[in-house]
């Protein structure tokens, strides 16, 4: 595989949907050099997280337009993918200018991972691979997967030593997110890194969270900087609690990791990708939206998700939980709010949006911060006898498999 720049192509036409930058009070500019994985150059250190029902080809596209970075698929069981489910296959499939096609793999049986990886690689369908070690979903804690597996040192191990060599044979860079650990009693990113370095993988990103917190709290970016100074030989990535581009420049500086990682942040809002790449090349310019933008790029998503889908049903279905996203501290009244919630097709969409002021300007603060769920800290459900040693017993080797459920996370 040649070397790959993830920077974004030049366009010769802005169209409708861009929102008009302003000024911020200060430039910040940010000495931080391209994130180099194997053959792929990220010019703009900045990974768009794997998101369930999010992070599609149409919400890929619409963040690449914005600004650079390498955009990651929604995550794929491996299971499902080896078995070449007809969901699996969308989810891994890419539109022709991405430049970087990024694949996030779930899975808990070394096996089954190297086959999903070999299918990725022999059929060039991936030029990055991602594994997820990161996800807090009770369904998944519970049978042994997700941020629960590396407290098994051995079932981590051969996983991310599986995948690597998988991976290697066609040149293909891979790299792990995971969270702290299970709780503030069972932390395991401090071995996972460790081991993962040792094995060969490109880079690791760690979301400053643990599984009991879900996505409750703050995030615990001293746990980030600490992996970064116990790693200094691999790039490490930082996730959690990044709402900003002014975040990601703190984080930087605070925990002096190679990138960031944004999840939630960008949640209605794929221009946050223009401001992070603007505030890493030292420009004081940010995306202030007035409603009429959001609206434009509300039906462009909207559009765009038709596409993926196929179906216009589908597309609309879709669309309608990141209304609440994009719409975050304007003024729309709750009647409309609720029937945008509910649209069914693009016609009733253009109808609803043009009920909107479209003269109504950027709210500021309110449109910014914490959105979708948190969820609350609760007790992560694990199989029984779990935490009794950091090796697979015989049952849990006999019932590990169970944990390949179609799910998405982390």
């Amino acid at each position: 595989m040649t070397a790959v720049s993830t920077r974004p192509a030049p366009s010769g036409d802005a169209g409708p949907t861009d929102p008009v930058p302003a000024t911020a009070d200060t430039a910040l500019k940010l000495d931080l050099p391209p994130l180099t994985l194997g053959n792929i150059t990220v010019d703009t250190p900045v990974i768009l997280a794997p998101m369930a029902g999010i992070t599609n080809k149409a919400f890929r596209r619409l963040c690449r337009e914005y600004g650079g970075g390498l955009y990651v698929s929604e995550m794929v069981t491996s299971r499902a993918l080896v078995e070449r489910s007809p969901e699996s296959m969308r989810i891994i499939s890419h539109d022709d200018d991405e430049r970087v096609r990024s694949v996030q793999l779930y899975g808990v049986d070394p096996t089954t991972v190297g086959a999903a990886i070999r299918l990725l690689v022999e059929e060039d369908r991936a030029d990055h691979i991602d594994l997820n070690f990161g996800c807090p979903v009770p369904k998944v804690t519970r049978k042994g997967g997700g941020a629960a597996l590396p407290w098994k040192l051995d079932l981590f191990t051969g996983i991310v030593q599986t995948a690597v060599r998988e991976a290697s044979k066609g040149g293909v860079p891979l790299t792990i997110k995971m969270r702290k650990g299970i709780d503030e009693d069972h932390l395991t990113f401090r071995e996972a890194g460790k081991i993962a370095r040792d094995s060969g993988v490109a880079a690791i990103a760690l979301h400053g969270r643990t599984a009991s917190q879900f996505y409750s709290g703050q995030a615990d970016w001293n746990a980030i900087a600490e992996l970064r100074e116990s790693l200094p030989d691999i790039p490490v990535l930082g996730n959690g609690d990044i709402w900003s581009a002014e975040d990601a420049v703190r984080m930087v500086q605070q925990t002096g990791v190679d990138g960031v990682v944004i999840g939630r942040g960008c949640q209605g809002r794929p221009w946050l990708f223009g401001d992070l790449m603007n505030a890493f090349e030292g420009s004081a310019t940010r995306h202030r939206p007035g409603l009429g933008q959001v609206a434009d790029t509300v039906y462009r998503h909207a559009e765009l998700l038709v596409e993926t889908f196929g179906s216009e049903m589908m597309g609309l279905r879709d669309i309608r939980k990141h209304m609440a996203w994009y719409f975050k501290g304007y003024v729309v009244g709750g009647d409309l709010r609720a029937r945008l919630a509910t649209v069914p097709t693009l016609e009733v969409l253009r109808g609803l949006l043009a009920e909107l002021d479209k003269e109504s300007p950027y709210p500021g603060q309110d449109a910014e911060g914490p959105r979708g769920r948190a969820g609350s800290p609760k007790k992560t459900a694990l199989p029984e006898r779990w935490l009794e040693g950091r090796v697979l017993n015989e049952a849990q080797q006999a019932d590990i498999a169970a944990a390949e459920v179609d799910v998405s996370g982390g």
